[in-house]
């Protein structure tokens, strides 16, 4: 006799719990106490469209926006709300001598003094390692169709992108009001460096002030984010 499968969770919400108080049992989780999504904007050398990479994701295209935590793929075009901004120096170690994450830091001398403590241990050249400094934005993306906030994501600009950051941060300080207090549209549009080589690049579009229960999200995430120190 065949056993019945015992089904552990639903996707929909039971009606036991319809209509009660939500979040309880997560009062002490804050946004530092959580794995922030980061928003990619997708390359040609990105693992995710290399058919065989482990990251590979079906369907995805070269100036996608994607959300490596959710694995939400947004197209080449979103809308979002920007929060909060932070600039740091970000580690990596270079691709030819094996790639990898070294650390993010808040200046330029930690960052250096952590390459020349990660090569010293490993017996390399701190010459295999890049600092880039870089933009983080943190973003809350509004859905076209829906109209709903998504969790806060992290985009994080470096190298080609950061004069596009430049210039929005310039946009946002002289729309004037919260940083948070407008909506923007943001796309990815193709480009080439002086050696020919094609890439991505983003721009951004501001298209109109955001809705009072959008504000008042977005306000409520700045705060968690002061208050906790860090992004």
């Amino acid at each position: 006799m065949a056993t019945k499968e015992i089904q552990l969770a639903s996707d929909k919400l039971p009606a036991h719990l319809q209509g009660m108080e939500e979040g309880r049992g997560n009062e002490n989780v804050k946004t530092d106490s959580m794995a922030i999504p980061r928003l990619k904007l997708i390359q040609k050398a990105s693992h995710e469209v290399d058919p065989n990479h482990a990251d590979y994701v079906d369907g995805i295209k070269i100036g996608d926006f994607y959300n490596g935590l959710t694995h939400d793929n947004y197209g080449s075009e979103l809308y979002a709300i920007n929060v909060h901004f932070k600039s740091e120096y970000v580690v990596w170690k270079k691709r030819e001598f094996g790639s990898g994450f070294g650390g993010n830091f808040d200046t330029m001398a930690d960052a250096q003094e952590a390459v020349n403590n990660i090569a010293q241990q490993q017996g390399t050249n701190p010459e295999h390692y890049d600092i880039n400094p870089t933009h983080n934005h943190v973003l809350l993306i509004k859905d076209s169709k829906t109209g709903e906030l998504s969790k806060p994501v992290v985009f994080n600009l470096d190298r080609s992108k950061l004069r596009v950051s430049r210039s929005w941060n310039s946009q946002l300080q002289m729309k004037g009001g919260d940083r948070f207090a407008g909506l923007w549209q943001l796309k990815s549009v193709g480009t080439q460096n002086k050696k020919g080589d094609s890439f991505m690049i983003l721009d951004v579009a501001f298209t109109g002030w955001a809705h009072e229960e959008d504000y008042k999200r977005a306000e409520e995430l700045y705060t968690e984010i002061e208050q906790a120190g860090s992004i």
